[in-house]
This record gives C-alpha cells, sequence and structure tokens, in this order.
C-alpha cells in the first residue's frame, strides 16, 4: 500500500514540478509570470490539438507510428506553451506592463483558450460525453520500463513512470546545475538580482529576460501534456486541470527557488494532494480540509523563510519588477 500511495504521490507531482521548474527559471530573471496556469492548460490543449490532427489523419487506427504519436503532441505542446511566453515577454519585457496583471491575464486567456478549442473538437467527434478520449496516442506516452513489474516494489516505487515523468526530473537537475554551477546560470541569477548592474556588466538583460521566460513556458507547458497524455489517460475535459497550475506557483515558494529541491517537494504536494484518499471515513468536508495541506505548508515554508532572512533563500531582488534602462 506504501510503494502504492508514492507511486501515486509521484504521478500527482510531476505536473507541478514541470510547472514550477518553468516558473523557477522564469522567476531567477526578475519575471513573475502568475500565467503558469494558463500555459500549462495551453500545452495541454496544443498537445491534444496535434494527437487528434494526427489519429483523424489516419485510416486505420492501427497503422499509427509511435515516433509520430509522441512528436506531433510533443512539438504541439511546446509550440503552443512557447508562444504564450513570447506573449508574457512582450507584454513585460518589451511593453514593460504590469507584471502581475499580465500574468493573470495569460491564465485567463489561456484557460479560455483552451476551453475554446477543447469544446470545438467535442463537437467534431460528436460524443455523447464532455471529453475527447486520444487513447492510441497515449498508450505510448503512458509506456514503462518493461523491466519495472519484475522488480516488485521497488520496481513500483522507482520504476513505473513514462518518460515525460523522468524527464521532468532530469530537466530540474539540468535547471539546478544551469543556475548555480555555470556563468550562464550566474549572469542569469544577476539579472533577477540587479538588472541595472548587470546591464552595465555588459550583460543583455533583455536577451536574458526573454530566454527564461520563453524555456521556463516551455517547460511549465508539458507540464499539461503529461497531465493528459499520461495522468488523465488521454482524455481532455474542459476545466478537467483544477488548481495544479497554482500548487506549482506554491512549490517554487516552498523549494525556495530551487530546481532539486523542487523534486521532493512535488513528491510531497502530490501526496498531500490524494492522501485522503488513503484515510478512511473521511467527510467531503474533512477531504477538502486535506486538499488545502499543501498551500498551508506553502504558507508557513513562507514565514520561516521571511523570519531567517538568509539572502540564498530569498526571492530575486528586482522579482516582479519591470527594468527601465533610461533609470539606470
Amino acid at each position: 500500500m506504501i510503494a502504492t500511495f508514492i507511486q501515486r504521490a509521484v504521478v500527482q507531482g510531476i505536473p507541478l514540478l514541470f510547472g514550477s521548474t518553468g516558473e523557477i527559471l522564469t522567476e531567477k530573471s526578475g519575471n513573475l509570470n502568475l500565467g503558469i496556469p494558463g500555459i500549462m492548460y495551453v500545452g495541454g490543449i496544443s498537445g491534444v490539438i496535434g494527437a487528434f490532427a494526427y489519429e483523424q489523419s489516419l485510416a486505420n487506427p492501427a497503422d499509427i507510428n509511435g515516433f509520430l504519436a509522441i512528436m506531433i503532441p510533443l512539438l504541439s505542446s511546446m509550440l503552443g506553451s512557447l508562444m504564450m511566453g513570447l506573449i508574457y515577454g512582450v507584454l513585460t519585457i518589451t511593453l514593460r506592463a504590469n507584471q502581475n496583471v499580465a500574468g493573470l491575464a495569460l491564465t485567463t486567456f489561456g484557460t479560455g483558450f483552451g476551453n475554446f478549442f477543447g469544446g470545438s473538437l467535442i463537437k467534431i467527434v460528436d460524443s455523447d460525453m464532455p471529453s475527447i478520449t486520444l487513447t492510441n496516442t497515449s498508450n505510448f506516452f503512458r509506456k514503462t520500463l518493461p523491466f519495472a513489474d519484475d522488480m516488485g516494489w521497488f520496481g513500483q516505487v522507482f520504476f513505473s513512470y513514462s518518460f515525460l515523468a523522468y524527464a521532468a526530473i532530469v530537466l530540474a537537475l539540468v535547471a539546478s546545475y544551469v543556475l548555480n554551477r555555470t556563468r550562464v546560470g550566474l549572469q542569469l541569477r544577476a539579472v533577477g538580482e540587479n538588472p541595472a548592474t548587470a546591464d552595465a556588466a555588459g550583460i543583455d538583460v533583455n536577451k536574458y529576460k526573454y530566454v527564461a521566460t520563453c524555456v521556463g513556458s516551455v517547460i511549465a507547458g508539458l507540464g499539461g501534456l503529461y497531465y493528459v497524455m499520461d495522468y488523465a489517460c488521454g482524455v481532455w475535459s474542459n476545466d478537467g486541470f483544477g488548481d495544479r497550475g497554482w500548487l506549482a506557483i506554491a512549490l517554487v515558494i516552498f523549494a525556495v527557488w530551487r530546481p532539486n529541491i523542487s523534486i521532493f517537494g512535488s513528491i510531497l504536494f502530490g501526496g498531500l494532494f490524494i492522501v485522503h484518499n488513503y484515510i478512511p471515513n473521511l467527510t467531503l468536508s474533512t477531504q477538502e480540509i486535506f486538499k488545502m495541506t499543501p498551500y498551508a505548508v506553502t504558507i508557513i515554508v513562507l514565514i520561516i523563510i521571511s523570519m531567517r532572512k538568509r539572502r540564498e533563500n530569498l526571492p530575486p531582488a528586482h522579482l516582479g519588477v519591470s527594468y527601465f534602462r533610461e533609470e539606470r
């Protein structure tokens, strides 16, 4: 039972890990992107559109090609997320719009975008249920390592996940290494801490902000793709994401802006999100209290790091503030 709980907690946490890794990269450049929930939503529906178009192009569903079944939704999701990142970048970096307002507008736009195209695809297939099912494509995304079942609980806990789950962990580790061990990471952190000083040192502030925002958006969008193709078994339903995008942002604070810590944080959040299913005889109201625990834990962590005031545990000094070079 414990092995099953951990396995489900990891599956629940992977979308949060994608979202938090992308947001950490963005915030390290000084941009506070509250549009992550919308970006994840667009990443999911973009992958669904790509997969739907490919499956509909086949005369016989049995002729589906595994490579194309993975690459088309994957590239579609990355492209949709990239466009969202560019929209946010133009608004906040080039036009210097308020980052909080732009992010919230992006979330609203992303949700509307996903529901519009999701509803359109549902009408095309004329389904009796308000959903789209892409089982053939999902089967390729959900493939696990072949030897996982032969290793008992150890295989279930460590090797029973799809390639996107392992990709999320690798991306978090790579992001942590780049931020802390490379010249690019040092310059990116300098832009987030003090863009005027970074600019004076010859660092292209706008370039770093754009790259960090766009790369972060693409990574976050993969969280939406994972949710649809793996967690939801290829079933798209409008407004089916819940509050996972906001949990991903909360995870950034919990992980104190460190992608490697967000790996463990995502599993913890995933476990807290489903722990009520393993406690018998809970009322509906009590279940909702348990679902609230990730946010409560985040608030506690925020209070603790605020009291300790250690520089390495605080957000970038210029987070959420637009940079005006003329004021340097």
